[in-house]
């Protein structure tokens, strides 16, 4: 899956900026790793949104553990990999059909908490369980929202391209050829969401993060990680735990 924004949907990260300025490499531009991405994956599936956002998805060479969807609703795109063992509960706490899958359900759960407070992204992943990475964006209000689970068992990358898109790939690979070294792992159990504009812990939100130079040999340009002691993981929705109707 690939997901590409320009610079007014997402500011590019500090860290990331930093790590191409400090060893200039190769990059591409996002067009250009567009179409790599199509011309390399059978069957690839493109959808360009107005100028600044590109999404692009393919069942090719999938893992049947952790399988891709790409569902829109209302606006709202998704593009999801892995699966959550606890979806047969969210659908029921949602108010869901049995045929919800798990890109459905984070559009479904991002949608009802948007427009019931709206509550604070990390509420929307604290009660996932499973393996999971997942890019959303809301046309509707230009909103970006990325996360991974908190094991990392799904991967997901982000860096910038040579025309300053943020680009968002479970393919370190295809990041590196069009990112060079402004390149780095998504870390695992956070998410990004322009709405609150940082990258954030959702187990616990108040925990800092920061990120540190890779060695030359690596892949990456910098090494993000989060600070202090980690939070025990979500049992439940406790603060969700009222039914849901989504119409």
């Amino acid at each position: 899956m690939l997901g590409i924004f320009s610079s007014s949907i997402m500011s590019p990260p500090d860290e990331l900026v930093a790590a191409g300025c400090r060893t200039p490499s190769p990059k591409i531009s996002s067009t250009a790793l567009a179409k790599r991405f199509v011309d390399t994956n059978a069957a690839a599936i493109s959808v360009q949104i107005g100028d600044h956002v590109h999404l692009a998805f393919t069942h090719h060479n999938e893992s049947p553990l952790r399988p891709r969807s790409f569902e829109v609703k209302e606006e709202i795109f998704c593009l999801f990999e892995g699966a959550l063992d606890n979806l047969g509960s969210l659908r029921n706490q949602y108010g869901l059909p049995k045929s919800t899958n798990e890109g459905l359900l984070i559009i479904e759960a991002y949608k009802a908490l948007r427009d019931r407070a709206p509550y604070p992204a990390n509420h929307v992943v604290s009660h996932l369980s499973g393996s999971f990475a997942f890019v959303l964006f809301d046309n509707s209000t230009s909103t970006l929202f990325v996360a991974s689970d908190q094991f990392g068992k799904v991967p997901l990358f982000w860096g910038i391209t040579a025309d300053g898109y943020i680009a968002f790939a479970d393919d370190a690979g295809l990041l590196k050829s069009a990112c060079g070294k402004s390149l780095a792992s998504f870390p695992q159990g956070c998410f990004f969401s322009t709405a609150e504009g940082e990258l954030r812990c959702y187990e616990n939100p108040k925990n800092k993060i920061t990120a540190e130079p890779a060695p030359e040999e690596e892949i990456w340009g910098a090494k993000f990680k989060v600070e202090g002691p980690k939070a025990a993981a979500a049992t439940g929705l406790g603060y969700l735990n009222f039914p849901m109707e989504i119409s």
